[in-house]
């Protein structure tokens, strides 16, 4: 090789030496390590040690809320990781208990009698997390502008005939009315309340409550009939004008029936709140306290879904907007 090629050698064997000293060189850019994960009943840890707060999400607009009103606190207020998990409202008791998931911010206690019993009374697995605030009520419900033609379906009895269950018949239901339901994991009794009434009418399930708003907003398009379930809050007491019929009246002796099929009255109206897994005042105090003050009007909520449902937004751009709206009542939230 010439002396002026072997110079070349040397000098190029040289650079690359260098080029991989530096790549092997640890560096300082101020980057911090990203969150490590580990294991318990309480969930995982991030870096500066708070556990992540597991939420569940109920399958309806209200619930999606709480959570994201909750989420969004947590997160930017308090420093803690979320998960959010959708569960079906039974499903979510035995998950809250064994701490696999630690809140669920707005149960119906119409429909929990036996999970209140159970993980909240007998087994203390579950913490009653206090009152959300917005006071629900389940019903049966029709456009009003049926009751022009047929003022007797303002009650069940008006819904007893042939001619009631012709009229509320569909391909689908053949000779009997059909009754509109949503997602089959609500809890809902209809079954055994139609039975138990003697109606001619067949549970038809949507599958959803988009579904159903979906069915609706066809039925309503059309004045069309339409016999279906649902609740209030709810932004469609606004956007639609419905009559809720008259059920025989709820006591404590019918509702005692329900888990044996002899239920044949009205829904209660429900106090909405709060489950907590036992463990969470202890494993995460500031947060506990947080979810345990969380606490809004009837009104406060149906704002926030007819923000989703009639006005476009998503969940987390409803959710900001009250919360813009709403700091003072927050703040004192907060511990």
């Amino acid at each position: 090789m010439q002396p002026k090629m072997q110079s070349l050698a040397r000098l190029f064997m040289a650079l690359i030496v260098v080029a991989l000293a530096a790549c092997a060189a640890p560096t300082n850019s101020g980057a911090t390590a990203s969150p490590s994960s580990g294991s318990s009943s309480g969930g995982s840890s991030n870096s500066n040690d708070k556990p992540v707060i597991k939420l569940v999400e109920n399958p309806w607009s209200a619930s999606a809320l709480n959570v994201a009103v909750a989420r969004i606190l947590l997160e930017e207020q308090l420093g803690y990781p979320v998960e959010v998990t959708t569960l079906g409202e039974s499903v979510q008791w035995p998950a809250i208990a064994a701490g696999e998931q630690h809140a669920s911010l707005e149960v119906w206690p119409s429909g929990h009698a036996d999970n209140i019993a159970e993980y909240i009374d007998n087994q203390g697995l579950v913490e009653n997390g206090g009152p959300l605030g917005p006071v629900g009520k389940i019903g049966w419900y029709i456009p009003s502008y049926l009751l022009e033609d047929h003022p007797e379906f303002a009650t069940w009895e008006g819904l007893a005939t042939p001619e009631a269950a012709a009229l509320f018949s569909t391909a689908e239901t053949g000779t009997k009315g059909q009754f509109l339901t949503g997602d089959p994991s609500w809890t809902q009794y209809e079954d055994d309340i139609i039975a138990n009434l003697g109606l001619d009418f067949q549970i038809v399930t949507a599958g959803s409550e988009e579904a159903l708003l979906a069915a609706l907003d066809a039925a309503y398009s059309r004045k069309d009939p339409l016999l279906f379930y649902f609740w209030t809050p709810h932004s469609i007491h606004a956007k639609y004008a419905l009559s809720e019929v008259k059920l025989p009246p709820y006591s404590d002796e019918c509702y005692a029936q329900a888990e044996s099929g002899g239920i044949d009255c009205d829904y209660p109206t429900d106090e909405l709140f709060k489950i907590f897994w036992s463990g969470l005042a202890d494993a995460a105090p500031d947060a506990y306290t947080l979810l345990k003050n969380i606490n809004y009007t009837t009104d406060d909520q149906i704002s926030m879904i007819a923000a989703v449902e009639l006005d476009g937004k998503s969940v987390d751009d409803a959710a900001r907007e009250w919360l813009d709206v709403s700091e003072v009542r927050w703040k004192e939230w907060l511990p």
